[in-house]
């Protein structure tokens, strides 16, 4: 999570106005949300006997309590908390002297922070404050009552500690490009980091900024940082933490793009590369010996035959020697696999799968440490590839079902696998939940569920795969997996139509292979169209 301070001081600054016949609607919320002041304190929250309209300093209300954020407007915090240090202050305005400059709305405008998640926020007035005007954030975590990864999908970095001011229950979407300082002098102190702020939505935007921190607690991860699609942070990462001349190792079976970029953009750079099978850790040490390794970069499960790499094994094997080990999840999700938990130093997602699950959005992230993600995101500034903050509005409502969907497509992937290795008319089935499959023992040990793909290879040729695929009525023919909707698709023909059939073989995509994804729809549904496809052929 962002590391922010449990202790800020605020000055304030206000003018007399025309009294209001009764308090504002805000003061029931604050005293219900446990606005309080502290032991000692002279100041009491009450009726406004002489209403004093608070001129918000910059950056005051981004600075506030999130619980007191949340459900009091910007005017009702300001009447309240200028009233009771009003009736308490033997320092407020004398009678008559001239009164500040009123308040403007862009003083009150809230342009939201990323703070940590908290449970219980609550507003402290000090002992003192009468005297100096200063409000005390008293602040607690939220893990220890969202222990579930279902409840955190919905709940995590929104109702627990959203820096966005609003009573909505969703997030609102942040639509801004920059943002701006009061004075000159409040920029220079964001400059020499004295005061926090947005600067330019390149570097960050609110909307997104919940996104980040939901992930986070899903990985259980100190930072994260969300980029405009998973070949992008795949990049980028690799970019920031490969110095020039470096050494890579990464593993035969994984998405074609990725291989691609390394084989013909990386050497440029004069960058190396060793490329090992996922279960050879021999090779791995070897290559860990042999050159000056920087990066380790596998997916697990891989695409797309959902091989498994040993991630506590490799995470020690990296580890001795200095090296960045990050696993790709995307197949797997944080729910069924928590990579960083397992040793890995970083784990990376196309958010476009399981993440937003809708077919909808582009996005990628990282996760991990503050130190390794900083370096990632400090690139990620100067290269750009920013997620925009609509698309981030779409990943966090996708992201609230994601618990129930990946469970539904856990159940159907496993019970189809089952169902497909045992008919004639299919050779071969690869998926980590059957007993078949070469690292069935370590996925068993590693993840909680095997996910909704399923790859395996018809009986025959590439016509009669063709066949079989278009008498499918149910999944689309497309890319991408993860989805509600079911997707089916021939790696042959839509990842290496390109290269011809001996090229294809080098990487063992067979004609005859097929990647299927299953959606939510009724298992049975799924069921009767699989099986009335292969009698199809």
């Amino acid at each position: 999570m962002a590391v922010s301070s449990s202790h800020m001081r605020f000055t304030f600054e206000c003018r007399s106005d025309p009294d209001f016949s009764s308090p504002p609607p805000a003061c029931d919320n604050l005293r219900r949300r446990n606005l309080r002041p502290a032991a000692g304190s002279a100041a009491v929250f009450h009726g406004l006997s002489s209403s004093l309209i608070l001129r918000f300093p910059p950056n005051f209300q981004r600075q506030l309590s999130t619980k007191a954020r949340r459900n009091c407007s910007n005017i009702g915090v300001a009447q309240i908390v200028a009233a009771s240090w009003s009736n308490n202050n033997a320092n407020s305005p004398a009678a008559g002297a001239p009164p500040p400059a009123a308040a403007s709305s862009v003083d009150a405008a809230p342009v939201p922070l990323p703070v940590d998640i908290a449970a219980d926020e609550d507003v402290v007035v000090p002992a003192g404050a009468a005297e100096n005007g200063a409000v005390q954030l008293k602040h607690s975590s939220y893990s220890s009552f969202l222990k579930s990864d279902a409840s955190k999908t919905i709940h995590a970095a929104e109702r627990l500690g959203r820096g966005i001011v609003t009573d909505a229950i969703t997030t609102p979407v942040v639509n801004t490009s920059a943002y701006f300082f009061e004075k000159t002098s409040d920029l220079i102190d964001f400059k020499e980091n004295r005061h926090v702020s947005y600067e330019y939505g390149r570097y960050g935007n609110p909307t997104t900024v919940v996104l980040e921190e939901k992930i986070s607690a899903l990985e259980g991860a100190e930072s994260t940082v969300i980029m405009a699609s998973g070949m992008c942070a795949s990049i980028v990462m690799m970019m920031a933490l490969i110095p020039a001349g470096g050494h890579l190792v990464t593993t035969t079976d994984c998405y074609r793009k990725t291989r691609i970029f390394i084989e013909a953009v990386l050497p440029k750079m004069g960058i190396t590369a060793t490329v090992i099978d996922p279960a050879d850790y021999g090779g791995l040490e070897s290559a860990l010996e042999q050159n000056n390794v920087s990066l380790f970069f596998t997916e697990s499960p891989t695409n797309p035959f959902l091989r498994c790499v040993d991630i506590k094994l490799v995470s020690e094997l990296c580890r001795r020697k200095g090296t960045v080990f990050c696993v790709d999840g995307t197949f797997a999700t944080p729910l069924n696999q928590k990579g960083l938990a397992l040793g890995a130093d970083l784990v990376l997602h196309s958010l476009t799968k399981y993440m937003g699950g809708h077919h909808d959005v582009l996005g990628g992230c990282i996760s991990g440490s503050v130190k390794l993600v900083s370096q990632v995101r400090t690139l990620h500034h100067i290269l750009g590839g920013t997620l925009n903050p609509n698309a981030a509005y779409l990943f966090i409502r996708g992201m609230k079902t994601l618990h129930l969907r990946v469970q539904q497509q856990n159940s159907t992937g496993m019970r189809m696998a089952e169902i497909l290795e045992a008919h004639p008319k299919v050779k071969r089935v690869y998926y980590p939940g059957l007993p078949s499959h070469p690292e069935h023992e370590l996925a068993k040990r590693q993840m909680t569920g095997f996910g909704g793909v399923v790859s395996f290879e018809i009986d025959g040729d590439l016509e009669t795969t063709i066949k079989f695929i278009d008498s499918l009525k149910i999944p689309y023919i497309a890319a991408s997996f993860g989805g509600c909707e079911s997707i089916v698709d021939q790696p042959a023909i839509l990842s290496y139509w390109d290269l011809p059939q001996s090229e294809r073989a080098k990487y063992k995509i067979h004609d005859n292979l097929v990647r299927f994804s299953f959606g939510v729809e009724d298992f049975e549904d799924l069921k009767a169209d699989v099986l009335q496809a292969l009698e199809a052929i």
